[in-house]
């Protein structure tokens, strides 16, 4: 059985209390006030000619009343301030003052009530000693002042110190309290961001991988359907298409078991922050592009060679002075030109390409148009997957560019980009 829930509930502090020691605490306090305002009482009865049985109650209901000092502690002070004239109610006026100084009530009440306690204490030891003790007026004023003073300041003065120190202790609790939402929250973004960029790397490798593995793949199978089509008629071909087929086949295991070889290594769990935390600041542009080494503008020519070799007609123009480019610019424009050669072979065999790059300032721009598909050279029957334009688009604008697609007027296809070289 737990404490906390209704069961707590039902067993926790009555009425106004905040804890069941508190409850005990003043239930404690007004008994032994009412039992001091009883006997008291008794004198009261006795010069004010009542009966002893009325006093002593009068007493202890004056008394009882320091139970209610957490709740109304301006109305227990007063009740201390009125029976004052019949010299009762200590422990009644001394804690009374402590609550009332201890409370949220407001300082010029607090302070207004002070001074009524201070003057009714003053005024009754005035006249007592003045009457009991033959002395001289000076020494009965400095005694009854003392005696006020010392029955009204000190209650007040840790009255107000106990209550700015509960004060403080609350505020510090709400910014503990405060700070251990912020954190929470912070943690909570944290790991919000870290998902946000082991997604993004995960598109990445995944992006990467389809880039690398499809270009070989597709020319491999137009290689091996070159090579059904000749082995009887021109072995020397088909000996020269095995070859191409083979070549292809170890550049593609090649560049796979690099990557897969990048993705086994453990690094250090500080780099991996390093780069989490590299990965939140740059955002999208970081991750586009990737910061591993990876294919240069250099190696178009190669490039559109190769397919070329696999039986596309393909020309390759140049405009403008080459510079060195950013890695990430690099290697985003040969994706480019590469995947949408790549779509030239699944998509429009047999069709004349146009490879265009344009080294600009500021700016290198790439187009790779094919004309309309020649049904003489029949498909190869590879299969797509979807992300080619899909992959090239988020490359160019992750790096800030510009990426347009779509049909030409003679039937073909065009693709087109520009990026930044800054």
């Amino acid at each position: 059985m737990t404490s906390t829930g209704e069961v707590e509930g039902r067993a926790g502090p009555p009425l106004w209390w905040a804890r069941r020691r508190d409850a005990v605490v003043d239930v404690g306090l007004a008994a032994v006030s009412a039992a001091e305002c009883a006997w008291e009482g008794i004198r009261f009865a006795h010069e004010a000619g009542i009966p002893v049985a009325a006093g002593v109650l009068f007493g202890a209901v004056v008394g009882a009343t320091l139970v209610l000092r957490r709740r109304w502690p301006i109305a227990v002070v007063l009740v201390g301030i009125a029976v004052a004239p019949a010299e009762m109610g200590f422990l009644l006026s001394v804690a009374g003052m402590y609550s009332l100084a201890s409370s949220e009530v407001p300082r010029r009440i607090i302070a207004a009530l002070a001074s009524m306690s201070l003057v009714a204490t003053f005024i009754v030891m005035y006249l007592k000693t003045r009457g009991d003790v033959e002395a001289d007026p000076a020494l009965v004023v400095a005694l009854s002042g003392f005696v006020a003073v010392a029955l009204t300041v000190p209650p007040v003065l840790l009255g107000l110190y106990i209550g700015a120190r509960r004060r403080l202790m609350e505020s510090l609790q709400e910014r503990a309290d405060s700070l251990e939402r912020e954190l929470s929250l912070l943690a909570d973004r944290a790991e919000e961001r870290a998902e946000w960029a082991r997604t993004e790397e995960r598109t990445r490798i995944a992006r990467e991988m389809h880039d690398v593995v499809a270009h070989r793949v597709s020319l491999m199978v137009v290689h091996a359907a070159a090579l059904e089509a000749v082995a009887v008629k021109d072995p020397a071909r088909a000996a020269k298409n095995a070859a191409l087929v083979g070549d292809m086949g170890r550049q593609a295991l090649t560049e796979l078991r690099e990557m897969l070889g990048v993705l086994r290594a453990a690094p250090p769990k500080a780099a991996v922050a390093a780069a989490a935390a590299t990965a939140v600041a740059l955002g999208p542009v970081a991750l586009a592009g990737g910061a591993d080494e990876g294919p240069s503008l250099e190696e178009l020519e190669a490039l559109v060679g190769q397919s070329r070799a696999a039986g596309m007609a393909v020309e390759m123009v140049v405009q403008g002075e080459g510079a060195a480019y950013a890695a990430e610019v690099e290697q985003t424009a040969y994706r480019v030109v590469q995947e949408a050669l790549t779509n030239c072979h699944k998509h429009a065999p047999g069709a004349r390409v146009v490879v265009r790059l344009a080294h600009r300032e500021g700016e290198v721009a790439m187009q790779v148009e094919n004309g309309p598909c020649e049904g003489a050279s029949g498909g190869v029957g590879l299969p797509s997957g979807g992300n080619g334009l899909v992959g090239m688009r988020e490359r160019v604008l992750g790096l800030g560019g510009v990426f347009v697609s779509g049909p030409t007027d003679a039937g073909g296809f065009r693709v087109s980009a520009v990026l930044p070289v800054s």
